[in-house]
């Protein structure tokens, strides 16, 4: 299945490859306070969107960024008329809303579901996909959502989380699923997409479990 964002399948290897190493941010987030892991951060993704916006009014930097990733990037990331940031600075981006905006064992959850369920996404339909589901194909759906479950599955194992928790990511899972499929038609990077609807999901049901359930998880790294 085709898509106006399409690159061909060994640079969205790559690409994918790349936007693995970006596991290492909710993997390192559990091991360090707030405060220590946005010092990290927020420099770094300043320095990428700084990159990103020098690639699109700077010649020069333009000619240098594009023959050295020039294969990776989609068409909308090589727009002149416009200034469309690449995946990696919303991925910066992206980590540092979901540090600011949610506790942490929702924003290691919602990450990680983005690096890992995304990658999944993209291989199996790149190389599988055939039937349409919103903006993407059906098959690499599945693959996202099975891939979030999977990490909903061994992050609540490694926290000892409640039951509440599995049942929040599993949900979270469902709408970072559709999330990904829409982001199209949603005008809005999936890397952005994705983590806030997770965290935002996992966030209210996280409520709920306090309020009404009695099994709270969202202190659980605190």
């Amino acid at each position: 299945m085709k898509h106006s964002g399409d690159i061909p399948l060994h640079s969205e290897i790559v690409r994918k490859a790349i936007h693995l190493l970006s596991l290492s941010i909710p993997l390192g987030y559990i091991f360090v306070p707030q405060q220590i892991a946005l010092t990290i951060l927020i420099p770094l993704m300043i320095a990428f969107v700084a990159v990103d916006v020098l690639m699109h009014v700077s010649p020069p930097v333009r000619q240098l960024f594009l023959r050295c990733f020039g294969f990776l990037l989609r068409p909308h990331e090589l727009e002149t008329r416009h200034l469309f940031l690449n995946g990696a600075s919303y991925v910066m981006i992206s980590a540092c809303l979901c540090i600011l905006l949610f506790p942490k064992v929702i924003a290691v959850t919602a990450f990680a579901i983005l690096i890992l369920a995304d990658i999944a996404s993209a291989l199996v339909g790149k190389t599988v996909g055939q039937r349409q589901f919103l903006d993407k194909s059906a098959e690499g759906s599945v693959a996202f959502l099975l891939t979030s479950w999977i990490v909903v599955a061994v992050l609540g194992s490694f926290f000892q989380a409640p039951w509440s928790y599995f049942i929040a990511g599993c949900c979270g899972g469902i709408a970072g699923t559709v999330a990904e499929a829409g982001s199209i038609r949603l005008h809005m990077d999936d890397n952005l997409s994705i983590p806030l609807s997770i965290g935002t999901v996992m966030w209210a049901l996280g409520w709920v479990a306090e309020q009404w359930w009695n099994t709270p998880f969202l202190h659980l790294l605190s």
